[in-house]
């Protein structure tokens, strides 16, 4: 009877959550828009009409036509076919860095805040040292030393962006590392690392997926840096900042070369950055089941201070 009763609970709070994040039309819109462009990149062999990498020296910087919907480069590459392949490289660098900046930060957070003392002050104090260089400058730098290619700018972005994970998951482990459930643990012979892991690690996962969603966005946006930078992916690989890069000396002959790629990074940057603030709203118990009723509460202030 319990087990159904906590079914039933972990039922309406799922579905309490997930009306929260979806309350809105603006996320249900970013999410279809996600889910598309995710779709288009992992199909596309299937969705791009023409090889991305194969260079048509007949048709250089042609406009818009049946034959190519947005045009093509100045190698007569057809853009909309390094679009779509280009999505793969930015969602691949977003998700693949996201997990290495995850793991790592989660990892010091929680050593950090359980053993407290010179391993903390430690950690801590290198991650102040990360976070007082920004984060494209830090990639830069870190860049500049690992070369170019995918794994390259992968790791140093998922490494630029350790700090944010590591200082979210130590002020996390420090409000429940003391808590009942804990002590318990320690009281029924279980050890340190297996508190951590079992117990303290589960409650510091709401707030870093919060942030793991946000944090697409923006190693996507740092991936478009680089590349633009040309310190990013490698050419003629497909690239979103690499298009940009290469495409902003024809913004007088054929703008579309600049304009279209730097459209899908603010298409994905924004969408990801918005689902990320409608997921933080649904798991933080002081906003859930508040969405869509400041405007209610501040008609009724109007009514009352009238």
């Amino acid at each position: 009877m319990s087990t159904k009763r906590k079914s039933l609970g972990e039922q309406l709070k799922s579905s309490r959550i997930l009306r929260v994040m979806f309350g809105r039309k603006t996320i249900i819109l970013c999410t279809i828009i996600l889910l598309v462009m995710i779709l288009m990149a992992i199909f596309a062999p299937v969705v791009a009409p023409y090889d991305p990498n194969a260079d048509d020296l007949y048709n250089v910087l042609k406009g818009s036509s049946a034959e190519h919907l947005l045009g093509t480069d100045q190698n007569g590459r057809d853009i909309l076919s390094r679009i779509i392949y280009g999505g793969r490289v930015s969602f691949t660098v977003g998700l693949v860095a996201v997990a290495i900046s995850s793991l790592i930060g989660m990892a010091l957070g929680l050593i950090a805040g359980i053993s407290g003392g010179i391993v903390e002050t430690v950690i801590m104090r290198v991650m102040d040292a990360m976070s007082a260089v920004p984060m494209l400058i830090l990639a830069l730098f870190l860049g500049a030393i690992l070369g170019q290619g995918l794994g390259n700018v992968c790791l140093a972005i998922g490494i630029s962006m350790v700090p944010s994970y590591a200082r979210i998951t130590r002020g996390q482990v420090l409000s429940v590392r003391n808590a009942d459930y804990v002590t318990a643990g320690t009281l029924c012979g279980g050890s340190s690392a297996r508190n951590s892991i079992v117990h303290v690690l589960p409650n510091c996962l709401s707030a870093n997926i919060v942030t793991m969603t946000g944090s697409l966005g923006g190693a996507i946006l740092a991936e478009a840096n680089l590349s633009f930078l040309g310190m990013g992916i490698v050419p003629p690989t497909p690239s979103w900042g690499a298009m940009v890069s290469g495409g902003y000396k024809f913004l007088n002959s054929q703008p579309v070369i600049a304009i279209a790629p730097g459209i899908a990074i603010i298409l994905v940057v924004l969408c990801f950055n918005m689902v990320g603030d409608a997921l933080r709203d649904a798991l933080d118990p002081k906003l859930r089941g508040t969405l869509g009723k400041g405007a209610k509460r501040r008609k009724a202030n109007r009514r009352k201070g009238a």
